[in-house]
């Protein structure tokens, strides 16, 4: 029998981190990132990740019924594990 175990029913988590605040906390089922060789896009249950970001535009679409979210950086760096995204942004 197949189990699948920290499955979130809206996707994973995600969190962007600024020196001064947190700028977004939430569920979202796909997030795109500006990387060092183009933007990239992680979905849930992505696999682990570190990768350093570039000053853009983050995109997230929390589900296919909503409209995305988009947020300036000055670049950073994203973490993904156990279908959490964690981005330490300038």
């Amino acid at each position: 029998m197949l189990t699948v175990k920290n499955l979130k029913p809206n996707g994973m988590q995600i969190e962007i981190i600024t020196p001064d605040k947190t700028i977004f906390s939430g569920d979202a089922f796909l997030i795109q990132l500006p990387g060092i060789d183009g933007s990239f896009e992680i979905l849930d249950n992505h696999t682990p990740l570190i990768s350093v970001l570039l000053k853009g535009n983050i995109k997230i679409q929390k589900d296919k019924q909503h409209e995305a979210q988009y947020f300036e950086i000055n670049g950073g760096v994203v973490e993904v594990l156990k279908n959490k995204v964690l981005i330490l942004a300038g």
